[in-house]
């Protein structure tokens, strides 16, 4: 006797069963591509002066962040490069020469600020559930569209988290991605420190403390909860469905 096929109610389970197991697995990919050390600028431009921040994810349920060093390649130089104070944590510069001097109002520069780390003081630290700004500032930028700073994450547990990997325009994001700035120019840099300084207001409402707020991800989990949630009601139609022709057969 060959096996009787699946009746359209399981068929239509199965076809909703796999949709959703591939959306499912989408959401839980974005989530955790969102949680990424990025940098922004409000005032970034090709051979002027600004103020870099970088924003720094825990991405450890049970670990602490205690460690960002931020590494400033030669053909991204600054002649001038300095670290805001960040409470709780203490700054170090590293400075390497230059195969080739920067010329600064007039002056020549042979050597410049090639890693900055920020380490937090005993017992502190990026908690789970939380993150950071650390801001630099400095220039003149170089004449490029865009700059990227490599960068290691270290958590109180001993494990690093290593933000190097270039991205490479008309590719898939790579896996641990580096830090990369767009450099703004003429009206659109105004249009993009009006923009990240409203976000950046609003990201400090969320402690008064100016230690950063806890990281919502309630989009994304909403999302996932829902995609689980129709996933299991997917699946018990696919049961349903089977149990039903089942009893057909057997009647």
């Amino acid at each position: 006797m060959s096996p009787t096929p699946l009746r359209p109610l399981a068929r239509a389970g199965v076809v909703l069963a796999a949709v959703l197991t591939a959306l499912v697995a989408s959401v839980v990919a974005a989530t955790g591509a969102s949680a990424h050390v990025t940098v922004s600028s409000a005032d970034a431009t090709p051979g002027g002066y600004g103020k870099l921040t970088f924003r720094v994810p825990n991405e450890s349920d049970t670990a602490s962040t205690v460690s960002l060093r931020i590494s400033i390649p030669e053909d991204e130089a600054m002649a001038s490069l300095q670290a805001q104070e960040v409470p709780g944590w203490t700054i170090t510069t590293t400075s390497a020469q230059l195969d080739e001097p920067l010329d600064a109002h007039g002056q020549e520069i042979t050597s410049y600020v090639s890693v900055v780390e920020f380490r937090a003081d005993a017992g502190g630290g990026i908690a789970p559930g939380r993150f950071q700004e650390f801001a630099l500032s400095g220039g003149p930028f170089p004449d490029a569209e865009t700059l990227s700073f490599p960068a290691v994450q270290t958590y109180s547990d001993g494990t690093e988290s290593a933000w190097i990997e270039p991205t490479v325009e008309g590719q898939e994001e790579p896996e641990n991605p580096a830090p990369t700035l767009t450099l703004a120019s003429g009206a659109g840099a105004t249009d993009a420190a009006t923009d990240t300084a409203a976000a950046t207001d609003t990201a400090a409402a969320t402690d008064e403390h100016g230690h950063g707020g806890p990281v919502s991800n309630e989009p994304a989990g909403l999302a996932l909860f829902l995609a689980i949630l129709a996933l299991v009601v997917g699946l018990a139609g696919v049961v349903l469905g089977y149990r039903a022709g089942r009893r057909t057969v057997s009647s």
